[in-house]
């Protein structure tokens, strides 16, 4: 039975059926408990955005506060998986990941090929990505390239709550390191989500529209404007007469780049979309490999739309200026039509 949900209830919910499930799963985070000393859940923030909200006397022992230190807890947390426990270590927010780096790239990663596949290392570290939320430059980048150009690490970003319960239920029970993005102006989106536990599997995007004309490339919260574009741009909308297909890639590793590529055969023409800034990207990835495959396939230029190469502005006008809009997806769906 379907219910509609918040992003957020949906991740609550989801860790909360894993918990249930498995009692190698344990949440370790800052202020996810209460605090020390607090009255446990109702004293507790559930995270910064209450995501963790109520979790606390469900399962007793095991939603663990930690100290303001996440190279302390997120290697706690590696430490944990590598012994057998299954932790769901909250990072907060993604841009703190500079401090606890090592611990996840240079360890977690590696763990399995270094000891011949007989390593198992299921940790995953929820995070908070993408600005929007006029929270300054450090604590509103998309820094989900990074983690996608390290081996050995898996990295999902749901755009929609029903994606986010099955995701992260994938990702609990995963054996590898998995790094669970979660934008924050998401986290009240709604959609219908089952009340019974499902995992929805890696590496299998979503046509979330069809179309065959141009093929959008999004993932995120930038699914939602690559929607909207769509519905601009369609033979009923104001700016009437191309009907693209729009693809959520759901995780960015792995990549379902059949999906991706059977597409664009089809259409001849892509437009990638992403918040992160334009180097190295997962749309400048995508381009990349669409060119490589589908060349002879192309009536047009591949056209990236994604943030500027700068920082996120704290300037409330220039942070939205920052953001890809549905309108720059437009005009460059416009423009590799046109050529």
């Amino acid at each position: 039975m379907a219910r509609t949900l918040t992003m957020r209830q949906a991740i609550n919910e989801a860790l909360d059926q894993e918990m249930a499930r498995d009692q190698n799963v344990i949440l370790m985070g800052e202020d996810i408990a209460g605090g020390q000393g607090g009255d446990g859940e109702l004293d507790a923030w559930g995270g910064p955005l209450g995501v963790t909200k109520g979790l606390y006397h469900k399962h007793p022992g095991r939603v663990l506060d930690t100290p303001l230190s996440e190279s302390a807890f997120i290697g706690a947390a590696i430490g944990a998986a590598a012994c057998g426990m299954r932790p769901v270590a909250e990072l907060m927010f993604l841009d703190f990941m500079g401090v606890c780096f090592d611990q996840i790239f240079n360890q977690a990663a590696k763990f399995k090929y270094m000891f011949g596949g007989k390593a198992q290392t299921p940790i995953v570290i929820r995070a908070m990505v993408g600005a929007g939320f006029r929270a300054a430059a450090q604590h509103s980048q998309m820094l989900t390239p990074l983690f996608t150009h390290i081996p050995g690490l898996k990295v999902v970003c749901p755009s929609n709550a029903y994606d986010a319960k099955g995701l992260l239920i994938q990702s609990i029970r995963d054996n590898d390191p998995v790094i669970f993005c979660e934008h924050k102006n998401l986290y009240d989106s709604q959609a219908d989500v089952p009340a019974e536990s499902y995992a929805i599997p890696f590496g299998e995007a979503n046509v979330v529209r069809d179309g065959g004309d141009c093929t959008i490339v999004a993932y995120g919260l930038m699914v939602g404007r690559a929607m909207e574009a769509a519905k601009q741009l369609s033979p009923k909308g104001p700016k009437g007469g191309v009907e693209c297909e729009v693809i959520d890639l759901r995780t960015l590793s792995p990549i379902d780049w059949d999906t991706v590529i059977d597409s664009v055969e089809r259409t001849g023409r892509l437009v990638c979309v992403d918040e992160a800034n334009p180097r190295c990207s997962i749309a400048s990835d995508v381009s990349a490999m669409v060119a490589q495959e589908c060349f002879k396939a192309l009536k047009g230029p591949i056209r990236m739309v994604t943030a500027p190469h700068t920082p996120v502005p704290f300037s409330p006008v220039l942070e939205d200026l920052y953001i890809p809009s549905a309108a720059a997806i437009a005009a460059a769906v416009t423009k590799t039509m046109a050529q």
